[in-house]
């Protein structure tokens, strides 16, 4: 993937890099959001037990998306060793699926969540927060000025948030590209969904109107290992 842009490396962090509310971030290829300074990891919309969800309405779909996203997760935190996790909600694609997970998923994603400070966002497909997994669970939780929330607010500051899957359309002579996205202006950061959960609205979709100040609006593109970033301007029309 050639966008033409500057790619980031997402395992590095350089001081000189991108801020959003005054800390350095690093957007990782995986869709995770990182705040070195302050040993913060953030994933959103991890949708875990969608197949089993399918299932329980009669829609049967392999029953590895799970396991792939547990593995991606592991990754991710390896790759980054934080003091804390947060998921933005929608970590579960159902208000049960916390609850009924198999044994083998409860204790790998126990064993991940083992010595970090884990904070459990709730969202509109788990609003019930989880079942028998360790951590702290919220609607919405503040930490060093920002607001993690599940749904962006219209009204927000310093707000990082997920739920609207965000993806962004690049065109070249001959070709366009579309892929997950972060979307990010001074006072807003929203996450693509993590890993294996893919698709998602475009940043031009009406859901996103007043979101952003389309002029200040940066969007990172997910690439197959690196992150490319560029001005919202620069995007298809």
């Amino acid at each position: 993937m050639n966008l033409g842009t500057a790619s980031l490396k997402s395992e590095r962090f350089d001081d000189a890099g991108p801020r959003f509310a005054g800390h350095p971030v690093v957007f990782d290829y995986s869709g995770a959001l990182v705040f070195p300074a302050l040993s913060l990891l953030v994933v959103s919309d991890l949708h875990l037990e969608r197949g089993a969800a399918h299932a329980r309405r009669g829609f049967f779909v392999p029953p590895y998306d799970t396991t792939r996203q547990l593995a991606c997760l592991s990754a991710v935190i390896a790759r980054y060793r934080p003091a804390r996790v947060v998921s933005l909600g929608d970590s579960f694609h159902d208000r049960v699926g916390a609850r009924e997970m198999a044994d083998d998923h409860r204790a790998a994603l126990s064993a991940l969540a083992t010595g970090l400070d884990w904070v459990w966002i709730n969202g509109n497909h788990d609003p019930d927060g989880v079942f028998g997994l360790p951590g702290r669970v919220f609607d919405e939780w503040t930490c060093e000025g920002l607001t993690f929330r599940h749904e962006p607010s219209r009204g927000g500051k310093a707000e990082v948030c997920g739920h609207l899957h965000p993806s962004a359309t690049l065109s070249r002579p001959g070709k366009s590209v579309r892929r997950p996205c972060f979307a990010t202006d001074e006072n807003r950061l929203i996450l693509p969904a993590f890993a294996t959960t893919r698709g998602g609205l475009d940043l031009r979709h009406k859901a996103f109107s007043g979101l952003f100040d389309r002029t200040t609006l940066t969007v990172h593109m997910l690439g197959p290992d690196r992150v490319y970033a560029l001005p919202f301007v620069a995007l298809a029309r």
